[in-house]
């Protein structure tokens, strides 16, 4: 039971053929509503865009790397819209935008997802500070990004600041991809708590422990190199992921019975 007192959803399984299915309807879906994903991926690369600039005003451009990384573990949080899209289409509903922002306004569940998901991206932006002050040197900075992957790959403690750096950020990712991966859908798709959907998304996860991991590493690898060229690859990547989440969503959670 979940902690409103409804029965909780019931989990499926799936397997990698699952993935492969959800990727291609997502791809799908993209292309007959192309509108709506583009105007999200924009939104997307535009705030990624817009971090680094204020970072290079700031004399911090070297967190432009970590924040890439980074970058994917807000997407379930920007890709709500994409839910509702695919959701609509589903069904036979009108897609306009509108009515996405009104469904997403009148889940107020969603709002307390975003804190955690916001909540989890600070943390990893925090931990990197840190790793390079105790790795790197108290008072490192660095004036350009060829500075900073200069001393990363050329140095033992740079090495060292990047492996355990990427160990952290995988299992932060891990951790974040497991609580949100069915949350944010299942929120826009039902009235359920935050707390259920989370427990639901890690249930999903712990369910189908490869084929889930593996998709987590479909999306953090394709949101990290769509990010490297100045985030405009994300502009057709986060609408394709986004809508894919939404089948895959799908195939794990049972419908209602009607």
């Amino acid at each position: 039971m979940s902690i409103s007192g409804k029965v909780d959803p019931v989990v499926r399984t799936v397997a990698a053929t699952d993935i492969a299915e959800a990727l291609a309807e997502g791809l799908r879906d993209f292309q007959a509503l192309p509108l709506y994903g583009l105007c999200f991926g924009v939104l997307y690369a535009l705030g990624g865009i817009a971090i680094v600039l204020c970072l290079t005003a700031f004399g911090m451009v070297y967190l432009a790397y970590p924040l890439a990384a980074g970058f994917a573990l807000i997407g379930p949080f920007v890709a709500i819209g994409l839910y509702e899209v695919s959701r609509r289409r589903e069904a036979g509903e009108p897609v306009s935008f509108g009515a996405i922002w009104t469904t997403v306004r009148s889940r107020s569940e969603i709002g307390w997802m975003a804190f955690v998901t916001l909540f989890v991206f600070v943390v990893w932006m925090y931990q990197v500070r840190l790793l390079i002050a105790l790795i790197l040197g108290l008072h490192a900075s660095f004036s350009s990004m060829h500075e900073f992957m200069t001393a990363v790959l050329t140095t033992n403690e740079g090495l060292v600041f990047l492996a355990i750096g990427n160990a952290v950020g995988a299992a932060l990712s891990l951790i974040l991809f497991s609580l949100t991966v069915v949350s944010f859908p299942l929120l826009l798709d039902r009235e359920v708590d935050f707390v259920t959907a989370m427990v639901t998304s890690v249930r999903a996860v712990v369910g189908s422990p490869l084929p889930m991991i593996g998709w987590a590493a479909v999306i953090v690898m394709l949101l990290i190199v769509s990010a490297l060229p100045y985030f405009l690859g994300l502009i057709v990547t986060l609408p394709v992921l986004g809508h894919a989440t939404w089948h895959l969503y799908r195939r794990l959670v049972a419908p209602l019975p009607a």
